[in-house]
């Protein structure tokens, strides 16, 4: 017995020992691996040796096709002189856009007057909050830093941090006070920005600040324009010649007040900054105000003149607005922002129409500026003129919503210069031919009297395409 019992044992202690298996499943028994079975080779060359699913190439991302230059963009682009007392620089930060310049520093020389008027938005930007509180504490124009790519808008007390940040950066670089520093931001709402590529920009674009940089700075404003928007005047004051210059950016948004745009008027004249900011508000009563794209006012709309005094150092001080003095100045300033006005709206998002709109025979200025208002916005007036369509059916409908007195039998119409419609009626015999002919051209015209007064306003306006709704489809991404 004892010899049986020792050789069962022996048996079992040359058997195998069995792979424990988790749980009650009970492991299947494995084939005999061949020499070159990947059973026998290790873990690593095993999962080599799997079938590898074929890896697709990495595609970059397509980029947006560049804008095409608007039809209506001037047919060449003014070298605008330098502004005594004034230097720009730029930079490219990359705040949003990559590979160009998205970064404006204007520094400007010791006792410069700053004057602006903004958006009158309930949703204002950081950047407008800053310049409205600097206005109103005495700043005087030292520093003005523009961003395009990212407005700074409905960002909290994150936007407020940014501000301060880069009125810190500037007030250092420049040597003056935060309260002489201006800032102004273009772009996308609700995104938040970090300050330190405006910080770090700053110092770039003021390392190659020269003074005739204009057509850079006006460049790197721009968002979805498709031209950099420039003006310039020269003329005496007294004894003096002094120069205007001006930038502006805009393209859609564009409705008063202000229209959504940034523009930067920029004098060597000595003009104080409360009759300035006189100057400033008559003028842009006339031609910020009264242009549209598409009805819609930005949180960003900043419009701001600065007059350095360098041409006027001999010259006794101007004191009041009425000054004679001033008379050729106050025309020649009117002239240039209407000048950009116009550039802004030729530059409208998908524009090939540049549209007038005269209304006469309203019972005040101010109802005559809604009446046109209401036709330069319609839409349905608007996709017909894009459409070449000389349906003025559309003008007696926009009279008629506007809310404005209007006398629908005394109310006469017309277009290119051609009576359309007459006494509440269409013109006997109208022709519809020569009207049309007007409707293909780049420049239309459109005058309404709606019979009630004698008050008058004019507005200016551009058709509305199919590629406004692309633009801005597609603006974010």
């Amino acid at each position: 017995m004892a010899v049986k019992k020792s050789a069962r044992a022996s048996v079992r202690a040359s058997a195998k020992p069995k792979r424990k298996v988790s749980g009650k499943a009970k492991s299947k028994p494995k084939a005999k691996a061949g020499p070159r079975s990947k059973a026998r080779q290790p873990r690593a060359q095993r999962k080599l040796a799997r079938p590898q699913k074929p890896v697709k190439p990495k595609t970059r991302a397509k980029k947006k096709p560049a804008a095409k230059v608007s039809p209506l963009a001037p047919q060449s682009f003014p070298e605008l002189p330098a502004v005594g007392g004034v230097t720009l620089g730029v930079a490219a930060a990359g705040i949003k856009y990559k590979g160009r310049t998205d970064l404006l520093v204007a520094r400007m020389i010791e006792g410069t007057q700053a004057a602006g008027i903004f958006t009158t938005s309930k949703t204002a930007s950081a950047p407008v909050d800053w310049c409205r509180a600097n206005l109103a504490d005495g700043g005087e124009g030292r520093m003005l830093i523009v961003n395009s790519g990212n407005s700074n808008a409905f960002t909290g007390k994150a936007g407020i941090a940014t501000v301060k940040a880069t009125a810190s950066a500037a007030a250092a670089a420049g040597n003056c006070r935060q309260r002489d520093v201006f800032i102004a931001s273009t772009g996308v709402i609700g995104q938040p920005m970090d300050p330190a590529p405006l910080v770090a920009g700053i110092a770039t674009a003021l390392a190659g600040a020269a003074p005739d940089r204009w057509d850079e700075a006006a460049r790197a404003i721009m968002t979805t324009d498709t031209y950099p928007k420039l003006a310039t005047r020269r003329v005496r004051i007294g004894g003096a010649e002094v120069t205007i210059n001006g930038i502006a950016k805009g393209s859609g948004m564009i409705a008063p007040d202000l229209a959504t745009m940034l523009a930067f008027i920029f004098t060597d004249a000595a003009i104080p900054s409360k009759i300035l900011q006189t100057l400033l508000m008559l003028g842009a009563r006339e031609s910020f105000n009264a242009i549209t794209v598409d009805s819609d006012t930005s949180t960003s709309d900043t419009v701001m003149a600065f007059a350095t005094g360098a041409a006027m150092a001999d010259e006794t001080p101007i004191t009041r607005a009425g000054d004679p003095r001033l008379r050729e100045f106050r025309q020649a300033f009117d002239e240039l922002m209407l000048d950009l006005a116009h550039q802004v709206v030729k530059d409208g998002e998908g524009a090939t129409k540049f549209v007038r709109i005269a209304v006469s025979g309203a019972q005040s200025h101010q109802a005559a500026r809604r009446i046109a208002m209401a036709i330069g916005n319609s839409p349905l007036v608007k996709t017909a003129i894009a459409g070449e369509d000389a349906n003025w059916g559309r003008i007696v409908m926009a009279v008629g919503k506007s809310g404005e007195a209007a006398d629908r039998d005394r109310l006469a119409i017309r277009i290119g210069g051609i009576d359309v419609a007459r006494s509440g009626m269409a013109v006997r015999g109208y022709d519809e031919a020569p009207v049309a002919r007007h409707m293909k051209g780049r420049e239309i015209d459109i005058e309404v009297d709606v019979g009630v007064g004698k008050s008058s306003a004019v507005v200016w306006t551009c058709d509305l395409t199919y590629e406004y709704i692309r633009i801005n489809a597609d603006y974010r991404s």
